[in-house]
């Protein structure tokens, strides 16, 4: 395990203009990689993220705070296809691919931080469905959103620090 303190790591972590970019890069790589497919920043998607499913997932340690993805039912659709090779399209894969993507892309997010893979840990993924749901996050620090263009539908990035 490396040998970093929290004080080196929170000046290296947090480098604000970077955390669009790195997130951006990290979702590419991971849709590159298991969706088959090009996702692409989209600067026109509008401030607030709607869709009917989102994929979180927590973070503890040297980076604390909350990863989530979030999109219409139909680019769930699309990515669970993608990424199963259309074997399965049930309610359950949909979530499971969702979850797992999120789960990705929050892990290739804190290996791109020099010290922060090894001080942060990932909580199990959690995805929330519905038609109208607001997500709040409990943290009172800095909150990064990108919104991305897959196949034609938006999905939102968005990472919620703790201070």
């Amino acid at each position: 395990m490396s040998q970093h303190s929290n004080s080196n790591i929170s000046t290296t972590i947090h480098p604000h203009r970077a955390w669009d970019k790195h997130m951006e890069d990290s979702t590419a790589e991971v849709f590159e990689m298991m969706v088959g497919g090009p996702i692409e920043l989209m600067t026109d998607a509008g401030a607030t993220a709607t869709g009917d499913i989102t994929g979180m997932i927590g973070l503890a340690g040297a980076l604390c705070g909350v990863l989530s993805i979030r999109c219409t039912q139909g680019a769930a659709e699309k990515i669970a296809y993608r990424m199963l090779g259309g074997t399965d399209n049930s309610a359950s894969s949909l979530r499971d691919a969702l979850g797992e993507i999120c789960n990705m892309v929050a892990g290739n997010l804190k290996n791109k931080i020099p010290g922060l893979a090894d001080s942060c840990m990932l909580s199990v993924p959690t995805v929330v469905c519905g038609e109208d749901y607001e997500l709040y996050t409990m943290v009172d620090g800095e909150r990064f959103q990108i919104a991305m263009n897959f196949e034609g539908l938006p999905i939102w990035i968005a990472l919620s620090l703790h201070n």
